[in-house]
């Protein structure tokens, strides 16, 4: 459907009035708010996340994209709730106790809200005893760790440790990512999986979740 294309188009582009008038049409018409977000948003954001792991668009350009796509959110999500439609999995995350950095840990999070995933960010400098409370409560299929400091990165460790000893850990698949880590500490510290960046966390989240696409 053209204006579908359209709206993926706007979208990468980055042009949130075109996008949310559009959204308003397509809802106007009575298309289904899940196919507006599934072959509108996600086909859009999906399109923005292979420039960037292209390296043909950058990080102020793939902010506007998202600021464009939570702008349609706002008006789809009263239409997909009502609908019923279902999220392809709900992620926690935070970045961990003494860490005040986020702006890695929001862009990952835009790239899995655009890639039709649930978000729960609990914010910055999370303790591991608030980690377990959030995970009882919203009760994720994935919790993202971030931390961007060496002397940070150790409360991963112990995040998932507290986690573990909860007996959480059958539950839930934790991963982690941010500047001083990489796949050789994600193993020492029992993380499931590490992604060194946001298009790749997705692809992560996916694969742990058995999403093939």
């Amino acid at each position: 459907m053209k204006e579908l294309q359209d709206l993926a188009l706007y979208l990468e582009q980055g042009q949130a009035q075109k996008v949310i008038a559009l959204t308003e049409q397509l809802l106007a018409a009575s298309i289904s708010p899940q196919r507006i977000l599934n072959d509108g948003l996600i086909a859009g954001m999906a399109a923005v996340g292979e420039k960037m792991r292209n390296g043909d668009m950058y990080l102020p350009e793939v902010l506007q994209s998202a600021g464009a796509m939570q702008a349609s959110l706002k008006i789809l999500k009263p239409h997909l709730a009502r609908e019923g439609a279902q999220s392809r999995g709900r992620v926690l995350m935070g970045t961990v106790k003494g860490d005040m950095h986020d702006i890695g840990k929001n862009l990952v999070g835009i790239m899995l809200q655009g890639a039709g995933f649930e978000i729960v960010d609990l914010g910055v400098n999370i303790p591991p005893e608030k980690f377990v409370e959030a995970i009882k409560t919203h009760q994720p299929s994935i919790v993202a760790l971030s931390a961007m400091l060496t002397t940070t990165m150790l409360n991963m460790k112990s995040t998932i440790d507290s986690v573990r000893l909860a007996g959480l850990s059958s539950y839930v698949k934790i991963i982690i990512g941010g500047a001083p880590v990489n796949q050789g500490y994600a193993d020492q510290i029992g993380a499931d999986g590490y992604a060194r960046d946001a298009v790749l966390a997705v692809d992560k989240v996916k694969q742990l979740l058995g999403i093939s696409a």
